[in-house]
């Protein structure tokens, strides 16, 4: 075992072989199913699908009823990219151009749209829709490990123990929105997760149970499959889809079949003839140049598919584009090397999608009631490594924040001149779960029940939304 293996700990090196979304992506896994397989596998089979996929079964009747008490129109939701690994403050949001050289790192600094503010060099994108960010650049991690339970949980009680028992039971953001938000349209879920490395990017639903644990969106999208004849370069002739899923009703004893079978089996099955989520997962409808302007890369693709999720009524969408690639310790230090050959290359990949992501939505309406976020677990050392590296880093990390009808286009806190502690404007995990849930309309006084039948609060630790953005 090598070092940089003995500092990441067991958790941290699953998925060092993992497949890209280019190979994994949902939308090669839509492809044909075999109608035999179809119809053999019956409605049993469709309900243990549907069950399988991350909870998504056992929410489906809670969806209608969660719909139907919201005021019309009320289609707020929450995209959410995980830079997985831990990204460099320094080197992206928070550059310090006076500080020695192994502090500063190897890139220049660029001017934002914001006056005073500036950016990475590799983030032109980032610098020319400033004024549409909050560049939150005091975020309290010293609760936080590597791995995503205490940030995805908004919660500094949430912690990686090793004891197998991390989170202490305690939901993540998503889960507490499936449960006391559910989706946007009764047809979907409430929480999806886009990862390829589920165990390691993707934190669950605590004592919540499977019922609100996030759905799977890569799996899901493979095991939602289309009879046969149904091709994927035919999926536009919307009138052609029809008449092939007309042909798989007549084909069942509907009346028989779907009154002996269990109402998530019918569910289920009544997702597959919509085509709502084959609709939502299939990004092949839409023209190149969105595509292009997301990126045909992991995390590019998946923003796009994030995008399409929630204008179909998901609420919470987590995106991961790879496990820990941005845990760069060192250009000489597999698997995803240093500042300079680990990070730089990534960097335009991050820059361009949520450029497209936040331009996208404004141009269809969904800015103001999509909060999107960008993060990780931590940030990263001030002084570099000798291998051009930056290490693990709780004192303090960056994120962004656009759109959800916020307040934008500002710095929210600081850190002192060598980027090694938060110097004003602290804002802490959970300050980032209060936001959230005030933006989705959440009591943050609600509580859910834990297994000893006591109540525990969505929001610990006398967390606020962070008052900048409200303001």
């Amino acid at each position: 075992m090598n070092a940089a293996s003995r500092r990441h700990g067991p958790s941290h090196r699953l998925g060092l072989d993992l497949a890209s979304l280019t190979s994994a992506c949902p939308t090669s896994a839509l492809r044909v199913g075999s109608r035999r397989w179809f119809l053999q596998a019956g409605m049993a089979g469709l309900g243990a699908v549907a069950a399988g996929a991350g909870g998504f079964g056992s929410t489906l009747s809670q969806a209608a009823e969660a719909v139907a008490a919201r005021p019309q129109g009320d289609r707020k939701a929450v995209i959410l990219f995980w830079l997985s690994g831990g990204p460099s403050h320094i080197d992206m949001w928070d550059p310090k151009p006076d500080a020695p050289s192994e502090i500063r790192g190897p890139f220049a600094t660029i001017p934002t749209k914001l006056p005073g503010v500036n950016f990475s060099e590799h983030l032109p994108l980032h610098a020319a829709l400033a004024d549409k960010l909050s560049i939150i650049r005091s975020v309290d991690c010293s609760a936080s490990n590597h791995t995503p339970i205490t940030m995805q949980a908004g919660n500094p009680l949430a912690r990686r123990t090793d004891n197998n028992k991390d989170g202490d039971g305690y939901p993540s953001m998503g889960s507490v929105v499936a449960k006391f938000r559910g989706p946007n349209h009764p047809d979907l879920p409430a929480f999806v997760g886009l990862a390829p490395s589920w165990k390691a990017d993707v934190y669950e639903a605590g004592h919540l149970g499977p019922t609100y644990a996030p759905v799977n969106g890569i799996e899901l999208a493979g095991k939602f499959k289309l009879p046969e004849g149904v091709q994927l370069d035919r999926l536009q002739d919307r009138d052609g889809l029809r008449r092939e899923f007309d042909r798989l009703r007549r084909d069942l004893d509907l009346t028989e079949t779907l009154e002996r079978s269990h109402r998530y089996q019918r569910q289920a099955f009544d997702l597959v003839v919509s085509g709502q989520v084959e609709t939502a997962f299939n990004l092949n409808e839409e023209p190149d140049s969105v595509r292009e302007a997301y990126g045909r890369e992991s995390i590019g693709e998946k923003g796009l598919l994030a995008r399409r999720l929630v204008e179909s009524g998901v609420t919470f969408v987590l995106v991961s584009g790879r496990w820990g690639y941005f845990d760069h310790h060192g250009d000489n230090v597999p698997p995803w090397g240093g500042i300079e050959k680990g990070l730089k290359p990534i960097l335009p990949t991050v820059d361009r999608v949520l450029h497209a992501l936040i331009t996208d939505l404004a141009q269809r309406g969904l800015l103001d009631s999509t909060l999107v976020l960008m993060l990780g677990e931590f940030g990263r050392s001030p002084v570099m490594t000798a291998d051009a590296g930056r290490n693990h880093w709780t004192n303090v990390m960056s994120m962004l924040a656009a759109g959800g009808g916020l307040k934008h286009g500002q710095v929210i806190g600081s850190t002192d001149s060598r980027g090694h502690g938060v110097k004003d404007g602290l804002v802490r995990p959970q300050d980032l779960a209060a936001t959230v849930f005030r933006h989705l309309g959440i009591d943050l006084t609600t509580h859910w029940i834990n297994p000893q039948g006591r109540p525990t609060p969505i929001v610990t630790e006398g967390g606020r939304p962070i008052p900048e953005l409200f303001a």
